[in-house]
């Protein structure tokens, strides 16, 4: 009687993994019930996001692993390479490989034949996991993930769970479903600071705390504004700012405060939902919305025309809101006068201040954060 699940959990625990993010796969539904009951779990709304948080996590110490399926790595490739091989963080990525063994959806047959192809060009290594004795080879190689901290990917095929005894862990209720209705629009003031003004004005409630850069301008400018250790200054990873503050916020007991953008949460509002669901007490996230794209050359967002970040964020579930325009708005906003998960949408004008580039490295950068937050 053998269970290659319970096989591949006491592998992670050997390996002190201590936290995983996920998408649902039909092939590994009961590994991940199990996973699901045995560590802290992040449920994912997409795997781009998992590479985030689990990047967060990782600057927190945390030993991070995400499980997702083979279609998913075409969602992460990017994410992988900018954020977390290019600041040198540790992942384990374990892939139900599909479209290689008695699978019946034809849509899988495209990327799954192909992974291994797409993870070579990346630069991405991986393990190939045939069979349940090829488990020996996690073993072996995943306490490599973390003591160098690197990116492996463990392709995982479905014969594995085959003759399994492993039981699903549970079956899932019949849940009410709930429907919010947003209150009508708030009359504010019009836009009335840049971004570079917005982040004066909020600089002397940023002291002591991990602060999370949004890429391009937004970064520059908080280094010639408010540089510190805490500081982690986005070079890369275009949509990951919110992401990488979930993952510190739920990985140490330091408040975080996230510097994002319009365009880079429209690229992933779902991380606003997996916020909401964790709904860690010590992180706020302020929107900087110039409905523009800052760092591309201006152009307009579809918050210039349609979306409202502000009822987005409630929307997906976060209860503390704010809209602020003004510099009086922006510090009632921040005042640490309330406990608990914050989305402060801050208005802006367009534009960028004329700041230099900053100064430090990637790894420096990685560095500071990792002992600030160690502290």
């Amino acid at each position: 009687m053998y269970s290659p699940e319970e096989e591949l959990i006491t592998i992670l625990k050997n390996a002190s993994v201590d936290i995983t993010a996920s998408l649902p796969c039909e092939k590994i539904k009961t590994l991940l019930e199990m996973v699901e009951e045995r560590f802290f779990h992040v449920p994912l709304t997409r795997e781009e996001e998992g590479v985030g948080i689990c990047a967060g996590a990782a600057l927190g110490g945390r030993r991070p692993a995400m499980f997702v399926q083979s279609s998913g790595i075409g969602n992460m490739v990017n994410a992988l390479l900018s954020l977390t091989q290019f600041y040198e963080l540790p992942l384990a990525v374990f892939v139900s490989h599909r479209g290689i063994y008695k699978e019946k959806i034809a849509a899988q047959f495209p990327m799954g034949q192909r992974l291994p192809a797409i993870l070579n060009g990346a630069g991405i290594p991986f393990s190939v996991i045939s069979s349940p004795a090829d488990l020996i080879v996690v073993a072996q190689r995943l306490p490599e993930v973390y003591a160098d901290s690197r990116v492996h990917a463990f392709l995982l095929n479905p014969a594995i769970w085959e003759g399994s005894i492993a039981a699903r862990v549970r079956q899932l209720d019949q849940r009410p479903v709930t429907c919010m209705i947003p209150e009508q629009r708030r009359e504010v003031c019009p836009p009335s600071l840049t971004r570079y003004e917005i982040i004066e004005a909020i600089a002397p409630y940023l002291s002591g705390k991990a602060v999370v850069g949004n890429l391009g301008w937004p970064s520059k400018e908080l280094y010639a504004i408010k540089h510190q250790d805490s500081n982690f200054y986005m070079l890369g990873s275009m949509g990951m700012a919110s992401p990488i503050g979930l993952g510190m916020s739920i990985s140490s007991g330091t408040d975080v405060v996230v510097i994002d953008g319009d365009g880079s949460l429209l690229m992933n509002p779902g991380v606003l939902a997996t916020a909401a669901h964790l709904a860690p007490d010590n992180l706020a996230i302020l929107a900087i919305d110039n409905s523009s794209y800052g760092s591309t050359g201006s152009q307009e967002t579809l918050t210039g025309s349609c979306v409202d970040l502000d009822l987005v964020a409630r929307g997906f579930g976060i209860g503390i809101t704010a809209k602020a325009a003004t510099r009086k708005q922006l510090v009632e906003a921040m005042a640490p006068d309330t406990k608990g998960l914050k989305f402060i949408h801050a208005l802006a004008l367009p534009g960028n201040k004329d700041v230099p580039n900053i100064p430090v490295n990637h790894i420096t950068i990685r560095d500071q954060v990792l002992g600030f937050l160690k502290k």
